[in-house]
């Protein structure tokens, strides 16, 4: 067998042009129809005993297909070895120009990716703005407060409907005289200022009390998704059945044991609240700096990717996305994911994955086993008994590589913000735990 590697255009593909000896394939051929004729069945015959001629005639094509497969296998894997090549994705085999009969070789190509060198820029230049924040009394009131908010109830109120009231409907909706499809409802609820309906609908229900009836006309936002309704003007007629008034728990002993707190001690409430908002701001804030880190090796490092790498990864991303909505009880089968619509991101992660293998083999920043436990153990830490959750992450070795893959990151920031301009600056509560204005 010989081989011969002739250059293509694009920068990672390669072309080897593979000469396989006919002799090698029929004497691959005879020993593999010699190997099955030991065992084959065949009507009229006992195992073993059938005629190698009709062995040769029923499975001779199929043992003819396998040997020229393993056959261009075996002379692909000899040259990339030889070239020191590294590939990326699998190779598409194409035949040449059917050979004369008495040919002495077949003659194929092989069409491939590789995977490209990466060299690491100097980022001594590159500049990360590192997002400070210190916890105080107010942020943890203010926490408490949304708590608080959360575990709202609602009475039945004699009065005509305000703000944050919840008031349940019977409506229907007009456009041009005629009822438009989910327009119309009975015993509808919903909060008023909380944004469930069209601004325009839910300011029309303040000041009716239950039994009260109105019409109204609104205009739908011309970005509305019913493109049949966007922008066009509508008519409703809405009946009151009841107007609800929020009740807030009061900060006492019973919403402490509400919230975990067996006691009601509501100072041991308040340092667990202190303690798992602390834990957040922090993860929160080493999520923003390692973003700055990402995109800036990103731009320092300009690297051509392998398709065959970004159509796996969209492959991958897509099949995450069908488990995540069949773990949220969606039925998947009638949902098409494309992934084609994960391109973008495969794109960032391929080429993000290459630079940060190369950086840490050039930088030698590899987890040690401290910092893995440290990782496992503060994902631990927020459950009830963390030994528990240790013992589970060193026994399955998929999600010990995921906590190995998180400090492996950690290193990697951890050099870029000592080897690049750190800015730190402030950051406020609200816009760090993304709330909104």
């Amino acid at each position: 067998m010989s081989t011969q590697e002739t250059a293509v255009t694009s920068p990672l593909e390669r072309r080897i042009d593979l000469s396989v000896a006919m002799a090698d394939i029929d004497a691959d051929v005879a020993e593999r129809l010699k190997r099955l004729a030991r065992t084959v069945k065949m009507a009229g015959f006992r195992p073993g005993k059938v005629p190698m001629k009709l062995v040769e005639q029923n499975y001779g094509p199929q043992a003819r297909s396998e040997a020229i497969g393993a056959a261009v296998e075996k002379t692909f894997a000899a040259k990339v070895q030889e070239q020191k090549l590294r590939v990326a994705g699998y190779p598409t085999i194409e035949p040449k120009a059917a050979a004369a009969a008495d040919a002495s070789n077949i003659e194929f190509s092989a069409v491939f990716e590789v995977y490209p060198e990466v060299a690491l820029a100097d980022v001594s230049g590159k500049e990360i703005e590192r997002a400070t924040f210190t916890l105080t009394d107010a942020e943890v009131d203010k926490t408490i407060d949304v708590l608080r908010k959360q575990g709202t109830t609602f009475v039945g109120a004699d009065r005509a409907a305000a703000k944050e009231d919840r008031v349940t409907v019977d409506f229907t909706g007009r456009k041009d005289g005629v009822e438009f499809p989910g327009g119309k409802a009975e015993g509808y609820p919903f909060v008023i200022g909380q944004g469930q309906m069209l601004p325009d609908f839910e300011t029309a229900a303040i000041g009716l009390k239950a039994g009260d009836k109105k019409t109204f006309e609104m205009t739908f936002p011309a970005d509305y998704q019913a493109t049949e309704l966007a922008g066009n003007k509508v008519e409703f007629d809405i009946t009151v059945q009841k107007v609800e008034a929020p009740q807030v728990p009061e900060l006492d002993a019973e919403f402490a044991k509400r919230m975990g707190i067996a006691d009601g001690d509501l100072a041991k409430m308040r340092a667990e609240v202190k303690g798992n908002l602390d834990r957040e701001v922090q993860k929160r804030l080493q999520s923003r700096v390692k973003q700055q880190v990402l995109d800036a090796l990103l731009e320092a490092n300009p690297v051509e990717v392998p398709k065959a790498l970004i159509e796996a990864e969209s492959q991958q991303m897509a099949q995450a996305a069908v488990q995540d909505m069949a773990s949220r009880g969606m039925n998947t089968k009638d949902i098409p994911v494309n992934p084609a619509w994960f391109t973008e991101q495969a794109v960032r992660r391929v080429k993000l994955g290459l630079i940060l293998a190369e950086l840490v083999k050039a930088k030698e920043l590899r987890a040690k086993p401290e910092q893995v436990r440290a990782v496992v153990e503060d994902f631990a830490s927020t459950f009830e008994q963390p030994e528990q959750v240790i013992h589970w992450y060193y026994s399955q070795p998929q999600r010990l590589a995921e906590a190995e893959a998180l400090a492996v990151e950690n290193n990697v920031v951890d050099w870029m913000l000592a080897n690049a301009k750190v800015a730190d600056k402030p950051i406020g509560f609200d816009e760090l735990m993304g709330n909104a204005a």
